[in-house]
């Protein structure tokens, strides 16, 4: 199955997807934020379009390592989003949480070494700090056959 991670913002929720055997992520989209209930909703649509097994929420924390303003949001969006999860009938979708510190700067990092235009940044830019949390949960998940 594959895993979906969430960089959820004030404005937007970017979305980034695993390829099939869970190595690879792929920036996939960014949805507009429309309030709690609606962002769950569209992001149970997605699981259920892509056979999503686990979602990765990234949680900005705090150079400190704690938990700010901005984690709180993001809990407060994870806490809406258990419930409509539970709510999917005949399967069960594991739900975590990632230190996404950087991502959004190493997302603008690559985009602008890529010579991407302003305006289109702005646009790629919540999908690929996404593809950076999944990459990064990806990496620090055991191998399946590793000995």
């Amino acid at each position: 199955m594959r895993a979906l991670a969430l960089d959820v913002g004030s404005k937007t929720v970017g979305l980034a997807i695993s390829d099939p055997t869970g190595v690879i992520a792929s920036a996939w989209d960014v949805l507009a934020r429309k309030g709690h209930v609606a962002d769950a909703a569209a992001v149970v649509a997605r699981v259920l379009e892509r056979d999503v097994g686990t979602i990765v929420v990234g949680l900005p924390l705090e150079l400190n390592g704690r938990e700010g303003r901005r984690a709180r949001l993001v809990r407060k969006f994870v806490e809406v989003l258990k419930p409509a999860l539970a709510a999917v009938e005949g399967r069960t979708v594991a739900l975590e949480t990632w230190d996404e510190r950087f991502s959004t700067a190493a997302a603008e990092r690559t985009l602008i070494e890529g010579d991407m235009s302003r305006a289109r940044r702005k646009q790629k830019i919540d999908a690929m700090a996404a593809q950076f949390i999944l990459q990064g949960w990806l990496d620090a998940q055991p191998k399946r056959g590793a000995v």
